[in-house]
């Protein structure tokens, strides 16, 4: 070093994490800038790179500074930071990407409307004005645009569209926010309307076709608007012809539709917002949240029929907020599918599925890469996150840690119901978008379709796959048929307790209350309202709900008088069917249950605490028959009377099998009080009450028995907000610490990642076998 020559140091610093397409780069090149550094900053397949050299001070909180000040769509995972010899070279520059490795960069969410994107959507002076598809590096499409990484336009459904001489200037500038946007675009060079009529002929293009479709919601027409990551059907909130039309039209009798209001204030004249409701509402994930309808909100009866509750999102496209500031009231913005089936997100799908509901379409020509249905939650007392009905937009596919990190990359499959899968590989597990239930073929694609997609994405070739028990599930049937694979089954319930733990960065051991629907246990029953204790490697079943049976198999859950029937046979013996029931059941069925109960034949035993719902639901006369999974136990949470603190007898004891929770009594009680007239509200609170006192009482027994401190709270019953606010808050009165699961829904979505967990504990103190002839596609 040359005598008085300034002291200069080098480093370079491998970026980990969701840090593409997020603005990253122009962010560390303004902040180097800033410091006086010399350097670069480039994407590649693992995430970012930067070399940085100057004096040390800067260098120094060139690093400090690196995660603190990070765009808002970033997510630091991790800097690794290696010193080299200084270069002392001049400028600091963005490099073009590289990508010859094995891609291991995470792909962002889709990200809802910026602030200055929509100041520019609705100003006459901007050159985007009323442009459909504004966006920038903090919003925009992001996972269903695109197709590879690292993640640049060419690897995007944006590759076709080249951009004009103005939006080329802006993703040049490092100092402009759209500077490397990669769906930057405008109305001269970018992706554009129309207006198809059922038949598939243009109506209209462009601004034209947005005002054609605006006037035909306005005339009370059903329009299927291609968004983000798929169509949906929308129609006027308060139009009962409309809504009941599409109603039938899309064969869905009684699950509620999904609204879109303007903003939070058309949002407050349609559900009661409380500040962590209103704040779901507006975060960047724009899902839909599920609260209490307001009284004379502005919405037709058939938006969502014999329930309490609304679902209710804010726009988070520009096409959305066009259409709702246009229309000027809120929408239905439904799944643009026909019941139980995929949503549509090609057009020509759309155009073949969904002209027997729909009039007109208004699509545009950006390809969706990935369908992405629209997240789902509900705010809870005792925690300030919320409670995820079905995590898709806007969160998937940011990945999520395990608290141990696997030998081998694996796939988990999930269960049936609310079908996700994961990958796993190195410390990161992605979660698939919600598939939907895996009944039927075109759901079975989806299934297929995603896996080889995320598998592509992120380089994963699984060496383990992780499955549920049941040998009928399609998911099963789908990890039997993979080939040069490791297999490893994972029991349902046990799957709920890992994804729990495993979010929470805990192995366990902790007791668990693990209450759902329906889950193949080891015995080969139905299991379902199960007192678990055990953690990642293994478990043990330290209790469950009364045993019954299920009068006609699959027939009693579509159909829960069965259960009344099933649950009066174990709680008073043979009787009439009550009043609430006996008109709407035919002549000799209820005479037929108790036959198949009574001998079994055709008639599993089941352990299930939402078949116990079921049963109460239909006893009150809420629900003899169900349309959708878990509509009656809905029904009877939105009936519960808020004020009531009586409950009734649920008695826990010890049995050789372990503890116990015997429900006769409750249905003796829940009798007695329908005979004597009490209201439904009432004594749907009472049962909901006993419910969570004897659970809450159980695991007490359970934990103390093992000096533990630790419980779990999960499975499909645990949607239900009383009953999860109530089992907490009396296990946290005791002493516990109880979780619940927070990034992940309780129900079967969550599955597949609790799955992954296991089969990660399982082989993380050895290798996995492996059979001859290589990885797995």
């Amino acid at each position: 070093m040359a005598v008085g020559a300034a002291v200069r140091s080098r480093v370079r610093l491998r970026v980990i994490g969701t840090v593409q397409g997020v603005g990253f780069r122009p962010y560390v090149y303004r902040l180097a800038t800033e410091l006086g550094l010399s350097g670069s900053v480039l994407n590649d397949e693992r995430g970012v790179l930067i070399e940085a050299e100057g004096d040390p001070a800067a260098v120094a909180a060139l690093v400090a500074r690196l995660g603190p000040e990070a765009p808002p769509l970033a997510a630091i995972e991790r800097v690794e930071q290696q010193a080299l010899s200084a270069r002392r070279e001049s400028g600091f520059r963005i490099l073009a990407s590289r990508g010859a490795g094995e891609s291991d960069a995470p792909v962002s969410p889709d990200t809802a409307t910026c602030d200055d994107c929509l100041a520019e959507l609705f100003d006459p002076r901007d050159r985007r004005h009323r442009y459909p598809f504004i966006n920038c590096t903090n919003c925009g499409p992001r996972f269903t645009i695109v197709r590879g990484v690292p993640y640049d336009r060419p690897l995007t459904t944006m590759a076709a569209f080249v951009m004009c001489e103005a939006c080329r200037r802006e993703y040049d500038d490092p100092l402009d926010r759209r500077f490397h946007a990669q769906p930057n675009a405008c109305p001269h060079c970018g992706p554009q309307l129309s207006l198809l009529d059922r038949e598939g002929g243009v109506v209209a293009r462009r601004e034209d076709a947005l005002q054609s479709a605006v006037q035909a919601l306005k005339e009370g027409a059903i329009v299927a608007v291609k968004g983000v990551g798929g169509f949906h059907l929308a129609c006027l909130a308060s139009d009962e012809q409309a809504t009941a039309a599409l109603r039938a039209r899309k064969h869905r009798e009684d699950k509620p539709f999904a609204l879109m209001a303007q903003d939070v204030q058309t949002a407050r004249e349609l559900i009661e917002l409380g500040e962590r409701e209103e704040e779901f509402l507006l975060g960047r994930e724009r899902p839909i949240v599920i609260a209490r309808r307001r009284p004379g909100a502005r919405v037709a009866d058939a938006v969502a029929p014999r329930s309490r509750d609304l679902g209710v999102m804010l726009p988070y496209s520009p096409l959305h907020h066009l259409l709702l500031a246009d229309v000027g009231e809120a929408l239905v913005m439904t799944s643009g599918n026909v019941s139980d089936e995929p949503i549509a997100y090609r057009d020509g799908d759309a155009l073949a599925r969904l002209a027997g509901i729909a009039e007109q379409f208004l699509l545009h020509d950006r390809p969706i890469e990935t369908r992405t249905d629209d997240s789902v939650l509900r705010a809870v007392k005792l925690r300030g996150a919320p409670l995820l009905i079905r995590r898709s937009r806007g969160w998937v596919p940011s990945a999520m840690g395990l608290p141990l990190e696997p030998t081998h990359p694996v796939l988990a499959c999930g269960a049936e119901l609310k079908s996700t899968f994961c990958l796993l590989k190195g410390t990161r597990a992605w979660v698939s978008h919600h598939i939907g239930d895996l009944e039927n073929y075109e759901t079975l694609r989806s299934f297929t379709e995603g896996i080889e997609h995320f598998q592509r994405l992120f380089s994963v070739r699984p060496e383990l796959i992780a499955h549920d028990l049941h040998p009928e599930y399609l998911s099963t049937k789908y990890a039997l048929e993979r080939e040069d694979v490791e297999l490893i089954a994972v029991q349902h319930h046990h799957a709920h307790l890992a994804a729990c733990l495993a979010e929470h960065g805990q192995r366990g051991p902790a007791a668990a209350a693990i209450y759902d629907g329906t889950g193949y246990g080891p015995d080969g029953t139905i299991w379902g309202g199960e007192l678990l204790m055990g953690g990642l490697e293994g478990f043990e079943r330290a209790g469950h709900l009364w045993p019954v049976r299920l009068p006609g198999g699959s027939q009693a859950v579509r159909e829960p008088w069965r259960m009344a029937c099933a649950w009066l046979l174990e709680a008073v013996g043979p009787s009439e069917p009550p009043q609430t029931i006996a008109a709407e059941v035919p002549e000799g069925a209820w005479e037929d249950a108790q036959r198949l109960a009574t001998t079994g034949m055709a008639s599993p035993m089941t352990t299930s605490m939402g078949r116990l719902f079921d049963a109460v639901a239909a006893l009150c006369g809420l629900r003899l028959r169900v349309n959708y999974e878990g509509q009656a136990a809905a029904e009877l949470e939105a009936a519960c009377a808020p004020n009531e603190l009586e409950f009734y007898p649920l008695h826990v004891a010890r049995s050789p099998s372990g503890v116990r929770l015997d429900a006769r009594a409750t249905v003796r009680a829940v009798l007695d009080d329908l005979r004597a007239g009490e209201a439904v509200g009432r004594i749907a609170a009472r049962f909901h009450n006993a419910v969570a006192s004897a659970t809450a009482s159980a695991l007490m027994l359970a934990a103390a028995d093992r000096d533990i401190d630790l419980v779990v709270l999960s499975g499909g019953s645990f949607q239900n907000r009383v009953l999860l606010e109530r089992v907490s808050a009396n296990l946290r009165h005791a002493g516990l610490k109880v979780l619940v699961p927070i990034r992940l829904p309780p129900n079967d979505g969550g599955i597949a990642y609790g799955q992954a967990a296991v089969a990660c504990a399982l082989t993380a103190e050895k290798p996995a076998p492996r059979r001859p002839g290589g990885c797995g596609s």
